[in-house]
């Protein structure tokens, strides 16, 4: 069977069309038939290697997937094929203590689809039954290729993890990715008054459209941090989404208000920062990470996303075959929202 991924860690020159076996649906599996792939930034972090996780070579890359259920094991009897669905991509094992009550991404065992297994850019990709999800026919497979990874990310971030309640003051660092761009609508969905931080206003109309209350740029001489204590009213935000790292965690610990809240989900930018930790226990505030989401978390992602409060966004949809140029749409300043690819026959 053929995917679109790597043999060898490394950049862009690395990925390529690979063969991997077909898959066959075993005891409680589901086997899906793609019809569309999504990449996410983590995608980029697998081609170039994460220490200290064992990546199976070839390797194929995307978590996120939609299509139709093709075959499932013999002890599967709610599914029929040819139904549509999408795939939760975060396995979990469902008999450590987390699992049993019910946070299943604090798992011990805990993988994700195109990470830790191969992934959804290729033909077939076998998943637990508890991982597959039915959707509408008004949602098409790009759109639900789109929304499993970056969604549930979001919401565990900002409502488990950052508690965010109706009239927080919230900022987001970052306006273009996948995650920033579903953060936006679950902040605006739980109540909160959203705040953008981006380094320049290119994508401002675009983020404003999705919800966002306010739009703020900053640069090495109006720091990250100043910008967003003054747009506070010099009292700090409630809740600060950082996905970046390094360069801004600091900063977005100094800008939270008495009893906030810096939630992390990613480190695109570098993952070692240095904090002063006088902020933290002065202001009683607190420095959060975050990562995936429980069944339960996923379930009412979905179930918003059917109802149509929380919308896929997407920069663009190719082929199968491009694979490459749209792996290349990462390193591009316009990127806004999530890569789609549709998958061949």
């Amino acid at each position: 069977m053929r995917g679109f991924g790597f043999l060898e860690h490394g950049d862009l020159d690395r990925l390529t069309f690979v063969d991997i076996p077909e898959p066959a649906a075993g005891p409680g599996e589901v086997r899906i038939r793609l019809r569309a792939a999504a990449f996410n930034r983590l995608d980029r972090f697998t081609l170039t290697g994460i220490p200290g996780v064992p990546i199976e070579r070839p390797h194929v890359l995307g978590s996120d997937g939609a299509g139709e259920v093709d075959s499932f094991g013999p002890d599967v009897s709610d599914l029929h094929r040819g139904e549509r669905v999408l795939l939760n991509p975060g396995l979990w094992d469902g008999s450590c203590e987390a699992c049993l009550r019910g946070e299943e991404s604090l798992c011990r065992n805990y993988r994700i689809v195109g990470e830790h297994t191969q992934g959804t850019a290729t033909s077939f990709v076998v998943v637990p039954r508890r991982n597959v999800h039915p959707i509408p026919d008004t949602l098409s497979f790009e759109a639900a290729a789109a929304v499993p990874l970056v969604f549930q990310t979001a919401w565990r971030a900002l409502s488990t993890v950052g508690a965010t309640r109706a009239g927080d003051q919230l900022a987001i660092v970052g306006a273009g990715g996948g995650v920033p761009t579903a953060a936006i609508q679950v902040a605006k969905l739980l109540g909160a008054r959203v705040v953008v931080a981006a380094r320049t206003r290119a994508k401002e109309a675009r983020v404003r459209a999705l919800g966002a209350d306010d739009f703020l740029t900053f640069d090495e001489a109006n720091p990250l941090d100043a910008v967003l204590w003054k747009a506070s009213g010099k009292k700090g935000f409630d809740v600060i989404f950082d996905s970046v790292g390094a360069p801004t965690v600091p900063r977005s610990v100094r800008a939270l208000a008495r009893g906030g809240r810096v939630v992390v989900i990613g480190a695109t930018a570098g993952p070692v920062a240095e904090i002063d930790l006088r902020t933290l226990f002065w202001r009683q505030a607190s420095l959060r990470g975050s990562t995936m989401a429980n069944a339960n978390e996923f379930d009412t992602v979905l179930a918003h996303l059917v109802a149509g409060r929380l919308r896929a966004v997407i920069d663009s949809v190719r082929p199968w075959e491009e694979g490459a140029a749209a792996f290349a749409r990462f390193d591009a300043p316009d990127l806004f929202g999530k890569i789609v690819l549709t998958v061949r026959e």
